[in-house]
Formats: structure tokens, C-alpha cells, sequence
């Protein structure tokens, strides 16, 4: 993705987007290609050497800025790493012991010669060798050692996207609206919402449609830059649903707002690599790795429910039943991303106000996104750190159990 420097946008009014470029241009596809060429002829040599080289091409050229950007993309697909057959650390550490001992071994040739091979020496490695490996940790020195090479086509819509991207880290609300369709096209997008952990209300029903509420970053004034990132790299996923709209408010840097619209029926972005194809919360997945190695009396699985709230809906992630308990009761566990106190609360009243009693939220403090603290407990939730044990889901469980909350 691009940075926040390299974005691109316009504004007409109450209406913005990104500022792309033609990507069947030829002046653009022949730009492309040379900056791709670039960067395979600089396979296996130092980033400083393909930095000067890149420096060269783009010189005073009017669109720097679009260059700058391609070039960005490109270096996102390489892969630099440390070559040295001697640890770099190692080597120094080595090299200045012994030259302290003959200080200032600038002023001899000679001097500066012995202890280099004396360290060359200590080191089992050639003279040349040390001075090769002295500074090879530099990030100047790092040598290119893999390049996913696109083509010039799938660069320059690769930089398409990526403008729509850098546009929503200044994101205030999305909405987007999906017109009714078969059920795995709703999970599709909610898992895509969930995937990337976002704040979101969703309300309709599976008959006539839904709407979906993301928080936007600048809604918020904790961790509002690494959830734009989240935003940001939800908005391929997006791309790859069916049948919907999209409407984010953006604020303009020189104050006010303006309204970035899209829908499905679109073809100005192209996606050339798909995005995940399902979701799994890392911390479930541990979880549940942890609750099958363990005996007691829920049994768990994934959910693939989508609960009717009447106002809202509820997506949970996994369903526990009693094991040997005919009577089919279960609690769901939906395992939050981004969230803030107040979200948290608003979200309890919702589940409550719908009658479901059923259900657990698991929040971590690590995704909480406001600095407002948690005044009141309620049985419904799990707060914890990083880690969700087996332990404290057993525990909310049992509580729910015992209060016939089930």
C-alpha cells in the first residue's frame, strides 16, 4: 500500500476519490515496464545501488509523485536480506578490539593492512571478506534477494488500488448496502468485516438487504492509524463481493468532508491476486486447538450462523452445546476485533433488546481502540489480553449456565 505522502485524491464538492492513472496508457505502460526492469536488473545487488538507480530515473520528473508511488509498490514485492559470510557484528566488534590497540590506524597503510588481517585471521575468512561483511547489516547494504515481478499492466492497477486505499485512512464512516442474495454472499463480506477486525453495525435482514456500518479511523482517537491500515486492506476484499454499494465519508485535509461512492457494478479497480477466501480469528483458532486437547462438558465448533436481531444482526464465530444434553441449548461466542467501551455497551443492549441471552463477547484489550475504560461487567463478556484461555470461556459458560441465561 501506498503511504499517507504518495496519496492522491480530488474533491468536487460534497464528492471525492482517488486519483488514478489510465492504466492501458501506453506512456504509462512503457514508465511502468522500465521501473520493473529496474528492479530485475538489480536482483541480487544492494538496495543503495537500486535506490541511486531510481533516484536517476525519476530526476525532475512533473509526476514524481506518481513515480514515487509505483516505486513503492515495487518495493513492497521485494524481498532484501543480509548477505555475509561473516556476522556483521561479529566482524566489527572483532576489527575494533584490535584497532583500538594501534590507534589512529589511519595514518599507516600498514598498520591499518595488519589489522585487518589479523582480524581477517581471528575471523577465518579472507581480508576482503571482513570489509564486505563490516556493514552488510546496513539496509543500504542489504542485497535483493527475491522480486515478485508483476507485469507493467498489473503495477499501474495495483497503484489504482492502492490510491483508493491511502484514501480511507482519513475515513470518518463507510456504509455499504447489499442488496438481498443468497446466503454465502452476506457471509462472504461479513467475514471479510470480521477478518480485518473493523467496528461495525449491520442491520436488515436476509430477505431485503442489508446495511453495514464501519467506524472509519478519524472516528476515533486511539490506534486510529493502525485501523485505517485495517480499513485500508479491507477495501479489496470488498471488491470481490456481489451486488453492493459503498459510500465512506473522507475528511479533506483542509477541513469538512466529502463522500467517496462506489458499487459492485464498477470495473475502474482490478484485482489481479484475490484476497484471503475465508475467515479464522487467530485467536480462535488457538483456542479451539487448546478446547479439543482438553475434556469437559461443552463441546465447541465453528459457527456459520447469521442470528436475526430484528434491528441488527449477530455474527458469531463458534457455538458451545452441553455434551449429552438432548435439549439443544448453546451459547454463542463471537470474538471482537477493534471495539470501544461504548460500542461494547451498545452492542450488549442490542443483543438483549432482540431477547437473545445466549451469548458471549470475548474482547481483547489489545484491539480495544479508545481510552474510555470499562466501567461496568457483565457475564456476556470476556475481557482479556492477548491470549483467550480455555479457562475463562469455561468459566463465562458456567455462569451463563447457572443463571439460566441459556
Amino acid at each position: 500500500m501506498l503511504t499517507a505522502d504518495l496519496a492522491l485524491s480530488w474533491r468536487r464538492g460534497r464528492r471525492t476519490g482517488p486519483r488514478t492513472i489510465r492504466a492501458d496508457e501506453p506512456q504509462m505502460q512503457r514508465v511502468a515496464a522500465d521501473l520493473i526492469a529496474l528492479f530485475r536488473q538489480h536482483r541480487d545487488r544492494s538496495r543503495g545501488d537500486l535506490e541511486r538507480a531510481l533516484e536517476e530515473y525519476v530526476g525532475a520528473d512533473p509526476d514524481y509523485k506518481v513515480l514515487r508511488g509505483l516505486i513503492k509498490l515495487l518495493m513492497d514485492r521485494c524481498l532484501f536480506d543480509t548477505i555475509s559470510s561473516v556476522d556483521p557484528t561479529e566482524a566489527r566488534r572483532v576489527l575494533f578490539l584490535k584497532a583500538r590497540h594501534v590507534h589512529p590506524v589511519v595514518d599507516s597503510e600498514a598498520q591499518r593492512q595488519r589489522v585487518l588481517s589479523d582480524s581477517a585471521r581471528e575471523l577465518r575468512c579472507s581480508p576482503e571478506h571482513l570489509l564486505h561483511s563490516l556493514y552488510a547489516d546496513l539496509p543500504e547494504n542489504h542485497i535483493l534477494v527475491e522480486f515478485d515481478e508483476p507485469t507493467p499492466l498489473e503495477l499501474l492497477d495495483e497503484y489504482n488500488l492502492a490510491q483508493a486505499q491511502a484514501l480511507l485512512y482519513r475515513c470518518l464512516e463507510m456504509r455499504i448496502w447489499l442488496e438481498p442474495q443468497p446466503p454465502e454472499g452476506y457471509r462472504r463480506l461479513f467475514d471479510a468485516v470480521k477478518a480485518h477486525r473493523l467496528i461495525h453495525t449491520i442491520r436488515g435482514t436476509a430477505d431485503t438487504g442489508y446495511e453495514v456500518r464501519l467506524d472509519g479511523p478519524l472516528s476515533m482517537f486511539h490506534r486510529s492509524q493502525k485501523y485505517g491500515v485495517q480499513m485500508a486492506v479491507f477495501f479489496p476484499a470488498l471488491l470481490e463481493c456481489d451486488r453492493w454499494r459503498m459510500r465512506a465519508e473522507i475528511a479533506h485535509k483542509r477541513g469538512g468532508s466529502a463522500f467517496f461512492e462506489l458499487t459492485s457494478a464498477q470495473n475502474r479497480f482490478r484485482l489481479h491476486r484475490p484476497t484471503e477466501p475465508s475467515y479464522q480469528p487467530p485467536v480462535g483458532e488457538k483456542l479451539m486447538e487448546k478446547w479439543s486437547r482438553r475434556e469437559g462438558r461443552w463441546a465447541m465448533e465453528p459457527s456459520r450462523a447469521v442470528i436475526n436481531l430484528g434491528e441488527s444482526v449477530f455474527i458469531p464465530d463458534f457455538v458451545f452445546h452441553p455434551k449429552n444434553d438432548p435439549s439443544g441449548r448453546c451459547v454463542y461466542l463471537e470474538i471482537l476485533g477493534f471495539w470501544t467501551p461504548r460500542w461494547l455497551r451498545d452492542r450488549i443492549t442490542q443483543l438483549r433488546r432482540a431477547g437473545l441471552k445466549n451469548f458471549l463477547l470475548a474482547a481483547s484489550n489489545e484491539w480495544r481502540a479508545s481510552r474510555q475504560s470499562l466501567t461496568d461487567s457483565s457475564p456476556h463478556v470476556i475481557v482479556f489480553q492477548t491470549s483467550l484461555t480455555v479457562s475463562a470461556v469455561e468459566e463465562a459458560l458456567e455462569s451463563l449456565a447457572s443463571g439460566d441465561e441459556t
